[in-house]
């Protein structure tokens, strides 16, 4: 499959395109910057193309002949909580959508986040109830979570104007080669991150899956959260909840199971085949 990977420098990029090279396909690396300390610039199935995705016509040129698009290309952070962070993700994301609809790529993945919830980025954590689900409100306060939120609701605009398209959205947690990199000292601080991560290859791994499972597996655009279940942290979950979230409640049923951590990944699992999976 030739899939076209936006954002293919940066951090989350790098190891996509390496895992889609590694899996048989070929890639289509797009991005505003230009890097050189890459894995794969001198590998034959991988090209490069130097686009600002802002603009439409050339982002519509760029994926001609792809037959999948992995959309990675945004700030990944607030910043300074204002504008550009927001403007940029909301027009690129909606450029990358509207090509794909007009060149006919039915299979997209978007980088959504975990932080379409009021998290780590919030002036105060909000949860409504553990674990979290793709039913969960979304009420991000900052520019960064709303610029993924409203790019799900591009998505669900898009499949309904052009019906033949399937998106995903992959609300990704934090992105680290080792669950040791995800480790901090202040419970407090990161409370809103509920210390999790996903581990870069497993991440990547549902990315690729979200574009290449068989069309039949499901249609439309639908929502997954990508999270380690093991925490960045050496307590026991139910432990860290009633410390630092007292007043949430557990739904019927979750720790009865014998499940742990604070997200519900099972959707992906269905829909994705997807399971975490601590490669490094």
């Amino acid at each position: 499959m030739k899939i076209a990977i936006t954002g293919c420098n940066g951090g989350v990029g790098r190891c996509v395109v390496l895992w889609v090279l590694k899996e048989g396909h070929t890639v289509v690396g797009v991005d505003c910057v230009i890097a050189q300390d890459t894995d794969f610039y001198d590998n034959p199935a991988f090209s490069f193309h130097p686009v600002d995705l802002k603009d439409f016509d050339t982002t519509l040129k760029v994926f001609e002949g792809c037959d999948a698009i992995i959309q990675l290309a945004a700030f990944a952070q607030p910043m300074d909580y204002k504008t550009k962070v927001h403007n940029d993700n909301v027009v690129i994301t909606w450029n990358v959508l509207r090509a794909a609809a007009e060149l006919g790529i039915n299979r997209v993945a978007l980088a959504s986040s975990v932080n379409v919830l009021r998290g780590v980025y919030s002036t105060e954590p909000i949860f409504h109830y553990f674990p979290i689900d793709e039913n969960h409100p979304c009420e991000p306060d900052e520019p960064y979570g709303l610029s993924k939120l409203i790019a799900e609701m591009q998505a669900n605009t898009i499949v309904r104007r052009y019906p033949s398209m399937r998106v995903a959205s992959i609300r990704i947690h934090w992105v680290l080669p080792t669950r040791a990199r995800a480790y901090r000292q202040d419970h407090f601080r990161v409370r809103g991150d509920l210390w999790g991560y996903v581990q870069m290859d497993s991440a990547a791994d549902a990315f690729l899956r979200a574009v290449t499972v068989e069309m039949d597996q499901w249609t439309g655009h639908e929502t997954f959260f990508i999270a380690a279940p093991q925490l960045a942290a050496d307590e026991d979950w139910l432990e860290l909840k009633e410390k630092y979230f007292p007043d949430v409640p557990v739904k019927p049923g979750w720790v009865e199971s014998g499940t742990k951590g604070f997200f519900d990944c099972s959707k992906a699992e269905r829909l994705l085949g997807w399971v975490h999976t601590d490669y490094a």
